[in-house]
């Protein structure tokens, strides 16, 4: 966090601003003038009115001692010997350290032109020659007032960052603990499976998973929280859980519609923060080839049928989303598949893309896309619809997450 330098003990500020936090460290200034009798009187008014002051000679010495130490504001005389108050000043403005503290110019001519060139230069103020303690008083309040607030909005700004930051951190880990409760791909066994998923920026609640039943049944099933954040994917975490554990009381976890309606009824959204979530739900059984499935308001899976020559046919069911009411019915529905057909469940961020003109790319263009890229090329269609997504989009990152499972049934 940036240092933040006390300000004076004296004199108060009026308004608003007096209501301010005050550090209690008295204010350090330093007094750069080749007359003695000129520091000296600096020196005794200041010292008065609550302020800590040294003095340096010339310019040269002033840098070499701010450099060692720390000070609120500098009184810079204009004409000195060795290194008079300008090239100080530019010093000052070219060093990163000193560039912030404000400077009042003294001297005793009355040159408009010299004042002129000190203000473009950086300095806050001016103050003539000689001295008026009401006057230098004011001046001097003034700067390290305007400096305080300065000192606020920094503090302010770095506490803002490192929120961020923290909050950021926070995603991060959250997103590493989502995806560390994905199921891994099946490149072996009865039904293969394989997926591509991308947290979108701000972290949202996608969640997916599949595993067998027993022996002959074999869940798939993908579902979306609304909204985003580290709640959305605690909703996420907690019914994935639900369906993974097989923890729904009086379940049937082989008829989809009473897994829906169990979720329904576990999960209303007057009980989870006002959120609500949709998904697809489908039971693969490998002796009569049927894919039972029922729907929450979910995109519908898209099934390439190998006995067809690849005929698509989306796999949809009536259903609203889970949360919305209670008691809501579920229809089952059942499809037959071929041998060596794919199914792909997924969400709405993997289509509802926008494109830099404002355009979207729709559920059609991305059916249209899914169904005509081949499978058993050498990339896989997975990768190939993650990259014309990031393409039409023009940028690898998503304000959604982007969620594409693939299952090849036997």
């Amino acid at each position: 966090m940036t240092q933040t330098i006390a300000h004076p003990v004296a004199p108060p500020s009026s308004g608003g601003t007096a209501l301010l936090k005050r550090p209690t460290r008295p204010t350090r200034i330093l007094a750069v003038d080749d007359d003695v009798m000129n520091s000296d009187m600096l020196r005794n008014l200041l010292t008065a009115q609550g302020y800590i002051v040294e003095t340096a000679k010339n310019g040269r010495e002033a840098l070499e001692i701010m450099q060692r130490e720390l000070f609120d504001l500098v009184l810079l005389d204009i004409l000195m010997p060795e290194l008079n108050g300008h090239h100080t000043l530019l010093a000052m403005k070219s060093d990163p350290r000193l560039r912030d503290l404000p400077v009042v110019m003294i001297s005793g001519l009355d040159d408009l032109n010299s004042i002129a060139r000190c203000i473009e230069i950086g300095a806050d103020d001016y103050l003539p020659k000689p001295f008026k303690p009401i006057l230098l008083q004011a001046r001097i309040g003034a700067c390290l007032e305007r400096k305080h607030l300065r000192d606020q909005e920094r503090a302010t700004y770095q506490a803002l960052l490192e929120s961020q930051q923290h909050l950021a951190d926070e995603l991060a880990e959250a997103e590493r603990y989502v995806r560390s409760l994905l199921p891994e791909p099946l490149n072996d066994g009865v039904v293969k499976a394989d997926w591509r998923f991308i947290t979108s920026t701000s972290l949202g609640g996608d969640s997916f998973g599949y595993h067998w039943l027993d022996g002959e049944n074999f869940a798939m099933y993908l579902l979306d929280v609304c909204g985003h954040g580290v709640g959305a994917a605690l909703l996420s975490i907690s019914a994935m859980n639900a369906l993974r554990s097989c923890a729904l009381p009086n379940t049937d976890f082989r008829d989809p519609g009473a897994v829906l309606c169990a979720l329904n009824d576990a999960f209303q959204m007057d009980r989870h923060n006002n959120m609500y979530f949709t998904i697809w739900y489908g039971v693969f059984n490998k002796t009569t080839r049927q894919v039972i499935y029922a729907c929450g308001g979910h995109p519908p899976a898209l099934l390439v049928d190998g006995a067809t020559g690849g005929e698509a046919v989306p796999l949809k069911a009536p259903g609203m989303v889970i949360g919305s009411m209670p008691g809501l019915p579920y229809r089952t529905a059942t499809q037959t598949v071929g041998p060596n057909s794919r199914l792909y469940v997924f969400s709405d961020g993997v289509y509802e893309i926008s494109r830099p003109d404002g355009t979207m790319w729709d559920y059609q263009e991305f059916f249209s896309l899914l169904t005509q890229t081949p499978a058993d090329g050498e990339q896989s269609e997975l990768d190939l619809v993650l990259k014309q997504a990031q393409i039409i989009q023009g940028s690898k990152t998503f304000t959604d997450d982007f969620s594409l499972v693939k299952f090849v049934l036997p």
